[in-house]
């Protein structure tokens, strides 16, 4: 692969924004900001410093030609709308020309999908896309075709729906997908059966080893947002916030993952820490109030009718 493979009619076999970035069309701004970043890292000069030089000059004139330009359509609402359309309108003259064919193995599954669950296989397939998109470099000329190709299928199954930008928020129900049979990379086999939250937990862990605490307490809220009821998800974001300094939150947050698991490790860990009484202590305390309220209620020597009388002499 070299720069002399950027040209024009090169270019214009990746006209489709979202697959360039490998982000979906249902991906809000702040999906599309992180996506972008993440590939510009991929591409930046420094993590490509043992790359030969044909591969650093295609990296750069990659984000040039293709990155920035992508982001720059879909980094605003109404660029994503007009991209939406103009997809659209390529979807229904695939259509009326009945040479709307798949080739890839991801968008053939999704036409075969019932519509309850095309959203989340849609999702899922292109998170695993991209997550190999651009590493190797050399994947970006085979996957980002079938990126294409799975937006096109999408809306062609939408096709009846209200305009799909009225989700944007990039998440889907917490139920789980069906297991994906492509395999992109032997890599991605041990998340493809992760549901979405887990995905966002399982990437805060990541983030939270590199000391990137914003981008854990980001993706920890997403993971709450879809599943709410898990004591893990609540502590590990106590302890992304408390590494920010920010007790407080810390302890809301703790608080709620002992709610939800007295027992949970993590949040047992950090409590004295942080002020919360542990279970024990809760019931030391519950037994102690009990303990006292039986204790007054008995009556004392000299005391009642007997002592009442006795004082009116």
């Amino acid at each position: 692969m070299s720069p002399s493979s950027l040209s024009s009619d090169w270019l214009n076999r990746f006209s489709d924004p979202y697959a360039v970035l490998g982000v979906s069309i249902a991906a809000d701004d702040r999906r599309v900001l992180n996506r972008y970043r993440a590939v510009t890292k991929i591409l930046h000069p420094d993590s490509q410093a043992l790359a030969d030089a044909a591969n650093k000059e295609f990296a750069v004139q990659l984000l040039a030609r293709l990155i920035n330009p992508a982001y720059q359509k879909l980094k605003q609402e109404k660029g994503r709308k007009e991209n939406t359309a103009l997809l659209r309108f390529k979807v229904r003259r695939l259509v009326r020309e009945a040479s709307l064919s798949p080739q890839s193995d991801p968008a053939r599954r999704l036409l075969q999908y019932p519509v309850s669950e095309v959203d989340v296989f849609y999702e899922q397939a292109i998170a695993q896309l991209a997550e190999v998109q651009y590493n190797p470099l050399n994947q970006f000329e085979s996957i980002t075709p079938q990126l294409g190709e799975l937006n096109l299928v999408y809306l062609q199954l939408k096709m009846g729906e209200v305009f799909i930008g009225e989700k944007r928020t990039g998440l889907v129900a917490a139920k789980e997908a069906k297991l994906l049979q492509f395999s992109p990379s032997p890599a991605d086999t041990a998340t493809a059966t992760e549901n979405y939250a887990q995905r966002h937990y399982r990437r805060a862990q990541e983030y939270m080893k590199k000391g990137n605490w914003n981008q854990a307490v980001q993706e920890l809220r997403d993971a709450i947002k879809i599943e709410a009821d898990k004591s893990e998800y609540h502590a590990l974001l106590g302890v992304a916030y408390l590494q920010q300094n920010l007790p407080g939150m810390a302890t809301v947050y703790m608080r709620q993952a002992l709610k939800l698991n007295p027992r949970d490790p993590l949040a047992t860990k950090y409590a004295a820490k942080l002020g919360i009484p542990s279970s024990a202590d809760n019931e030391a305390q519950k037994n102690s109030k009990t303990a006292n309220r039986h204790q007054n209620s008995k009556p004392t020597k000299g005391g009642g009718l007997f002592s009442f009388f006795r004082s009116k002499k």
